[in-house]
């Protein structure tokens, strides 16, 4: 099952896909977890999901970490599918709990009252297609799934 799990063709395209992902993501999950680039870190971090978004702790916990973790699996290409998904799910939540009642675009111009889907539903196309296609070229999964067990 882990053989399947990590088996991935020397793609090029998925290097592209899972690369940008994880350029996108990481800085948003450094925020979350390590303060950088203006974040809270991760006790502002969790503060916020369970006091003002009502999130239970471990979920809070768990979506912290399928970002941070995700985007670093997705840079190395270390199972790439469970880092997709994770981050899928992520978006997911994001656009639900958050986005989805801002409508479809961004708020470039600032006139609507909080950020559209639009940004979310790329990450999700991307995530589906790693979680369909793997890590491809470049990637420990690659790497792993190369060896033939002796």
């Amino acid at each position: 099952m882990f053989q399947k799990l990590i088996q991935t063709p020397d793609d090029r395209a998925a290097v592209i896909l899972r690369w940008t992902l994880a350029i996108v993501m990481f800085p948003h999950a450094a925020q979350k977890v390590l303060g950088w680039f203006g974040g809270s870190g991760l006790s502002g971090t969790l503060d916020f999901f369970t006091s003002s978004m009502g999130l239970p702790t471990v979920l809070a916990l768990l979506v912290i970490f399928a970002e941070f973790l995700g985007s670093l699996g997705l840079a190395f290409g270390l199972l790439t599918r469970v880092a997709a998904f994770g981050i899928l799910s992520v978006m997911l939540g994001a656009v639900f709990m958050v986005h989805l009642p801002n409508g479809f675009f961004m708020n470039w111009y600032g006139d609507q009252k909080g950020e559209g889907f639009e940004y979310h539903l790329l990450a999700i196309g991307i995530a589906l297609f790693l979680m369909v296609r793997g890590g491809g070229a470049l990637s420990v999964d690659r790497v792993l799934s190369s060896r033939r067990p002796e």
